[in-house]
Formats: C-alpha cells, structure tokens, sequence
C-alpha cells in the first residue's frame, strides 16, 4: 500500500541563482541535506566562500513530521528574511532541504517589502533551478541472528530494498539497516517469523 505519507518531496542537487536590487546581490544557495550538521557545513563553507557579504540568512525543514524547522534572520529586519525564504519551501512542500542566501549590501536600503520580495525571489529562482524529486520515507530497525540464516536475512533485504547502515558478523549477527515504510510491514512478518531472528525498530 502507497500512502502519499509514506514518499517526501526534496530537491535532487544543489542549485544557486542570483537576485539584483538597487546595488545589492542576493545568491541563493538551495541544496539537499538530512541533518542539522550537512546545513552548518555548508554555511561554513559559505562564509569563507564569501568573506565580503554582510548577511547569510536561512531555512530548512527537515524530517517528515515537519516539526523540525528553522529560518533566520541574520542581522535583518526580523521576519524580512528566513520567514520568506522558508514559505518557498513550504509553497513547494520540500522537507530535508535547506536555502542560504548570501547578501552584498549594495548602499541603498531596500525597506522590509523589499528585502521580504528579494529573498523570496532569490530562493524561488534556486527552486527553479534544480528537479524536486520524490524520494520514500525510511524507517531503521535491527535485526540480530545466527550466522546460519545469513543467506535468507541478506536475500530479503535484499528484495525490501533496504539499506544496511551497520553490520557485525560473529556466530551471532547484528544488522541494523533502513527500509522504505512502504515495505515494513511486510518486513516486519517475515523477519518475525523467521527462527532464529529477532527483529526491532
């Protein structure tokens, strides 16, 4: 069974577009990520990249329940920026995505309509730039069992398309991997009907 829960929509590769007004240069940074510390990287990487702009503001959402968010400001008038470049990423429901806009202030002031229409505009471009993409929602458990049934562990995982994230083999095996939610009921009957195999999320 396909629930739309069960897919979530980011954007393949990183794009950046560039927005002008009145002297000051607005580069959107749009990219693809699935924790905090990819985000912060990232920022890092482009604050030395950009040692002159006066700004770097922000949003990202991650994760599918849509509670973990966050956008900011960076020294603009507040809501002017992140709250903006946030409602494109909401316009186009993408979660596990980020947008950092660089600005180069360019002398004259643009007022807060102004700064809320430059960043939206900038992060509207990026968008526009790079395929949104439908990717499933992963669930990870563990699964541990006797070496014997290796083959039978390995074949069905195999045929769930999961992915093993960590493995230990000893006469006693541990793996833990991640498997489409689509695919975990299913999982979960066949790994737990099988002897000698225990099987927990």
């Amino acid at each position: 069974m396909t629930t739309q829960n069960n897919f979530y929509k980011t954007i393949q590769q990183e794009a950046v577009a560039e927005f002008k007004d009145r002297g000051s240069k607005f580069l959107a940074y749009a990219f693809p990520m699935n924790d905090v510390q990819v985000f912060k990287n990232r920022l890092a990487e482009l604050k030395k990249e950009h040692p002159k702009a006066v700004h770097f503001c922000f949003a990202y959402r991650l994760g599918n329940d849509g509670n973990n968010f966050r956008s900011g400001d960076d020294g603009e008038p507040s809501g002017s920026a992140g709250k903006p470049i946030l409602g494109q990423l909401d316009s186009k429901e993408l979660i596990n995505t980020a947008i950092v806009v660089v600005r180069y202030f360019g002398g004259t002031l643009l007022g807060v309509p102004g700064l809320i229409n430059a960043y939206k505009t900038a992060s509207a471009l990026a968008l526009q730039l790079t395929p949104i993409i439908k990717k499933p929602v992963i669930k990870r458990f563990t699964l541990e069992f006797d070496y014997t049934r290796m083959n039978d562990v390995m074949r069905w995982l195999k045929n769930f398309n999961a992915q093993i994230i960590e493995q230990e083999q000893q006469l006693f095996c541990k793996i833990i991997a991640d498997i489409p939610l689509d695919n975990m009921e299913e999982a979960k009957h066949i790994f737990k009907d099988m002897q000698g195999v225990e099987f927990s999320i």
